[in-house]
């Protein structure tokens, strides 16, 4: 076996104890799989990046995480969070890489450790720190001496920090797996044959540093030996490694798609995503992750994009709050067991496909001792279809697969969901005194105006217009451009063009219009009508980033800020004036950045006799009490325009709730069936394409919280309020077709026969018992979670039944059956649908 050193791993204690990492074995590769001590391994894995969530949210969400059926946990490493100046790092807080990496090994759960240090991740600038871009002679991504020497530098950092505390698996540490570089298989064209140099320097580069893990390269179709080539997408059941020797592995498998301002919510149905992994598993996969599997926040100002919204949520199977999203969780949790129960077959033998006729294969591991597993897919998108296989019937439903582990037995099929669906919703909390007009959250509330124009003694001036990245360092959003102009007075038309994301004008201190950028597309171009005074008028450009690029060849090139013209057009005698070449005066950042009010400590705040409201350019502060109760908490930005807040000091984020989804064609429901793509499923059109931004808990006091806006654009802070995400409603709809829970599944078929499909609800949260049966019917109910009605036929039994099993327990189970429901409608298959209430 090829694939680097190798390297000790504790063995996993048995009965579901906390694994305990000690003295170690090897872990290796074949062609087949990894092998952990000597043993191939089929494995689950799960993308949850540190600084997205807080410390105090990692243990629930890796303990989730291993609930789910995860093996592996897989994060990357964010090179400009922890080394924002060169030399000088920073891993406290979110920041604390080592202690994230020891409460998964804590958790008895692997790690796969994607050091790039290019990202992507729709983090700022892809991950790179800015201050790479200042070097003389720097080109990045390629065959550059100093590029090669910095991306050294730091992924020797990280493995050194990693050794220091053990954690490679060499050293009894959970980490199993590292990735060097990342997806630049995808535009290493752009770089012509230094591409190919630069790839195995990394590869060298990597391999020398001796972590006794194999290392990766995602989307990498040329990584030499002995560096795995992995798959990123939304289907990878087709990749091929590039040598015979290594496995088949998929580094990211999209379980939803990022957003961003002005597009709408993409989401990815589940049955559509369990028939991905178990395509992936059939067709020879061993090593499966899912991206994300908790997506998390892009606090502060690391989202990238541009564009990228602050919730990174991706539609994951645990939600950016923390909370398990039904039945996504629960059903690829069933999946993964049912994979699980095929392990033996797969790690031991190659997979043999056959045809079952048209869109229909049967898939079969067998070996001459006896071990058989199969899986049975239907790729059609329209029809189920009946196939034989040994001599059985099985029915497939279209765009399905079903896993069968003694070759005889379905135990799932990815399209039919034995797990419980949730309904969660944001609760707005009340005031201490809700009788007030506003029913704000929030009391003592003072404001500063930011200054228009140039107000720093830091100011600079420069002939003609400088590229906002170069100029600040992206040390802030926002660069001001101000020049004055001697003018006869009269009406005009102020040109301005922008490479983005945002402009605004103002001319003698009034704002006089605004641009904003799209995804894909952030230019800016504006005409304004503006009224200018005989004499000196003074025009101030405010330009603010919203993220910088993160993917693409050369993407480190592309600029942002006013290149101009930026024109007078239709002066008083008809000319325009170019004042592109002038003198422009700069200023980097806000005069309330310089000054700290983002700490809420300042001196200059002081309540004023009337809030300003619907203006631009102000600073708010505000005092609150903890929302009650334990769920996560949201800031709805109702009312708001534009910017960024903090709650006591640290950033949730930047907020933009006026940038509406324009996408026009989002569905309340989607097809499962057929090849998914992120405009395939979208919600939320004509609406905010974000309005609720997340606070963690563990960010505020029980009483005594500040809250600090920048609004940029114009709102009304008083409409603020808070919501808590509660799950009040559960759903479940059962066929008489579908297979027993995986739980209880046997190969025995008598037994399978006596136990037959049930129904099971559960409240999420321990303290919540099932108060109320909303709706059952058994028979023919349409519609889905939130929404189901009776259909043609339905047994008068099934309420009564559901109410006695289930009221006043947290969880409950019921069989679906005519001998426990009733029989309805004669020779017609029937389904119990269900939603319940949790209180």
């Amino acid at each position: 076996m090829r694939g680097g050193n190798a390297l000790v791993f504790s063995s996993l204690l048995l009965l579901g104890l906390t694994t305990t990492f000690c003295s170690g074995a090897n872990v290796t590769y074949d062609h087949r799989a990894l092998v952990i001590d000597g043993k191939r391994r089929v494995l689950v894995s799960g993308s949850i990046h540190y600084p997205r969530s807080t410390p105090e949210m990692w243990p629930d969400l890796i303990q989730k995480s291993k609930d789910g059926g995860l093996d592996v946990i897989e994060t990357y490493v964010f090179w400009n969070l922890h080394e924002s100046v060169r030399g000088k790092y920073d891993f406290e807080g979110r920041k604390d890489l080592v202690k994230f990496v020891k409460l998964v090994a804590e958790a008895g759960l692997y790690v796969h450790l994607r050091i790039g240090p290019y990202v992507c991740a729709e983090w700022n600038y892809g991950g790179i720190p800015l201050w790479l871009h200042f070097i003389p002679g720097i080109v990045m991504r390629t065959d550059n001496e100093p590029f090669k020497a910095e991306m050294k530098r730091f992924t020797a950092k990280i493995v050194d920090m990693m050794k220091q505390e053990k954690l490679y698996a060499s050293q009894g540490g959970p980490i199993i797996l590292s990735q060097i570089e990342n997806e630049y298989g995808n535009i290493d064209s752009a770089f012509g044959n230094s591409a190919k140099t630069y790839i195995n320097w990394a590869a060298s580069m990597a391999t020398s540093l001796d972590t006794g893990v194999p290392w990766v390269m995602c989307q990498q179709n040329d990584a030499p030996d002995p560096i795995i080539n992995t798959c990123n997408g939304f289907y990878c059941d087709q990749f091929t490694p590039n040598a015979n020797n290594k496995p088949k592995m998929w580094t990211e498998n999209w379980s939803g798609w990022f957003v961003t301002y002005g597009g709408a919510v993409a989401y990815r149905p589940v049955e559509d995503l369990a028939f991905a992994v178990a395509r992936f598993y059939q067709l020879g996969g061993t090593f499966q992750n899912y991206y994300m599997y908790h997506g998390g926040t892009n606090f502060g100002r690391t989202s990238g994009g541009p564009l990228a919204t602050t919730s990174y949520d991706y539609d994951a199977p645990i939600d950016e709050y923390g909370l398990i999203r039904q039945p996504k969780w629960g059903h690829l949790k069933d999946v993964h067991k049912a994979v699980k129960l095929c392990e033996d077959a797969i790690v031991a033998t190659d997979p043999k496909t056959t045809s079952l006729g048209s869109n229909l294969e049967a898939t079969v591991y067998k070996t001459e001792s006896g071990l058989c597993a199969a899986f049975l897919a239907n790729v059609g998108t329209q029809s189920a279809a009946t196939v034989n296989f040994n001599g059985n019937s099985y029915q497939l439903p279209a765009w399905s697969v079903s896993i069968l582990p003694d070759c005889k037995n379905v135990v799932l099929n990815t399209a039919q969901i034995n797990s419980v669906a949730t309904i969660s919703k944001f609760i707005r909390q009340p005031s201490k005194d809700d009788t007030t007009a506003t029913g704000s959250s929030f009391s003592g509330w003072s404001w500063i105006n930011e200054p228009v124009g140039i107000s720093s003694n830091g100011a600079f001036t420069k002939p003609g217009l400088l590229e906002q990245i170069n100029t600040t360092a992206d040390q802030s959003d926002y660069l001001w451009y101000s020049i004055s102009t001697e003018t006869k007075g009269g009406d005009a038309v102020l040109h301005v063009d922008s490479l983005g994301h945002t402009l605004h004008a103002f001319i003698n201190g009034q704002l006089a219009g605004s641009g904003i950028g799209k995804s894909g597309d952030t230019k800016v171009s504006i005409d304004v009508p503006v009224s200018l005074i005989a004499g000196k008028n003074e025009i101030g450009l405010l330009s603010s980033t919203v993220g910088l690029q993160n993917y693409g060849a050369y993407y480190d090139k592309k600029g942002a800020g006013v290149t101009g013209p930026v024109q007078l057009k239709g002066l008083q005698n008809g000319s325009s004036v170019d004042l592109s070449s002038d003198q422009w005066t700069y200023q980097i950042g806000l005069r309330g950045e310089e000054l700290g009010l983002s700490s809420g400590t300042s001196t200059l705040w002081a309540s004023q006799p009337t809030l300003p409201k619907n203006q631009p350019l102000v600073w708010y502060k505000a005092s609150f009490d903890a929302p009650t109760g334990s769920s996560p908490v949201a800031l709805d930005f109702t009312g708001m325009g534009k910017g960024e807040a903090w709650i006591n000091g640290q950033s949730i984020g930047r907020y933009w709730p006026t940038n509406i989804a324009r996408n026009s064609v989002c569905t309340d429901s989607c097809n499962y069936r057929g090849s998914y793509n992120s405009n395939k499923c979208l919600k939320n059109c004509g609406k905010p394409s974000q309005q609720l931004y997340h606070v963690p808990r563990s960010w505020i006091k029980p009483s005594g919280n500040i809250l600090v806006l920048f609004e940029e654009t114009g709102g009304d802070p008083t409409q603020l309020t808070f919501a808590t995400r509660e799950v009040q409603n559960i759903c479940s709809r059962i066929s008489e077709t579908h297979p027993i829970p995986v739980d209880m599944w046997t190969s025995d078929e008598e037994s399978r026969k006596r136990t037959g499909p049930i129904l099971s609800l559960s409240c999420p949260s321990e303290n919540q018992i099932i108060s109320k049966i909303k709706f059952a019917s058994f028979g023919t109910p349409v519609g889905t979670c939130g929404s189901f009605t009776h259909g043609r036929c339905s047994s008068e039994k099934a309420h009564s039944v559901l109410e006695k099993a289930c009221i006043g327990s947290r969880s409950c189970s019921v069989g679906v059956s005519v001998n426990t429901l009733g029989d309805p409608c004669k020779g017609i298959t029937k389904s119990l649908a269900v939603e319940a209430s949790c209180t």
